[in-house]
């Protein structure tokens, strides 16, 4: 029987640190606290991460990856199920990486990289929201005059930015536990896709309620 190949330490060492990220913040998660997490030395952790930045480097690479796959995925949307599914699915990668967005403005505080890629990440997600609401329009779900796309998406990026921020101050105890995960998403996303309310024709205004209470219920 094949045995299963090991993960290489590498590997190890970016699981182990995005889930002590996550859990307690990237300010209060030092490079001793991951290695003895890892049961491996500093000395070794530091030999494939010489530096914490680096850590926090690898990951956000990983996350703009996958985000940058996701993202064309807004071309395909042209109803409200559509958007609801792809709001929910980004959310879901946020929450995934959350420690980039519990701790954010200290971050790019700290980091150029970070300062200087995350402007790329914003302006990409600004082109998808751009993409969302042209496949919306043509798909007959909302009727939006061109003037109102630019400031609608900015907003739209804005909440996702900062949702779990807010979370965060509604709770700072519980709501970045796992547990509240999927009251988090549902949230977000619906507040995403509530700045299109004025927007949206009737019945597919409906539909995104409906939608939001049967995933709340």
């Amino acid at each position: 029987m094949a045995t299963k190949k090991p993960r290489r330490t590498a590997e190890r060492i970016l699981e182990v640190t995005l889930d002590l990220f996550n859990r307690f913040g990237e300010p209060n998660v030092s490079t001793t606290l991951i290695s003895a997490e890892l049961n491996i030395s500093p000395g070794n952790l530091y030999y494939h991460y010489p530096a914490k930045d680096e850590l926090i480097n690898a990951l956000f690479a990983a996350y703009e990856r996958e985000l940058t796959e996701l993202l064309g995925a807004s071309e395909n949307v042209r109803n409200v199920e559509d958007a609801w599914l792809f709001f929910h699915m980004l959310f879901e990668l946020i929450w995934k990486h959350r420690f980039l967005y519990r701790d954010l403005n200290d971050l790019l505080s700290k980091n150029r990289k970070l300062e200087t890629h995350f402007q790329t990440v914003l302006a990409h997600k600004g082109l998808a929201m751009r993409a969302v609401l042209s496949g919306l329009q043509h798909g007959g779900a909302l009727r939006m005059e061109p003037r109102d796309a630019g400031p609608t998406a900015e907003a739209m990026v804005v909440l996702q930015s900062y949702w779990l921020s807010y979370e965060y101050v509604r709770d700072p105890r519980h709501a970045l536990e796992p547990d509240r995960a999927g009251s988090a998403l549902m949230r977000g996303a619906f507040h995403v896709l509530s700045t299109l309310l004025p927007y949206l024709e009737p019945d597919s205004r409906e539909h995104l309620f409906k939608l939001a209470g049967r995933y709340n219920g």
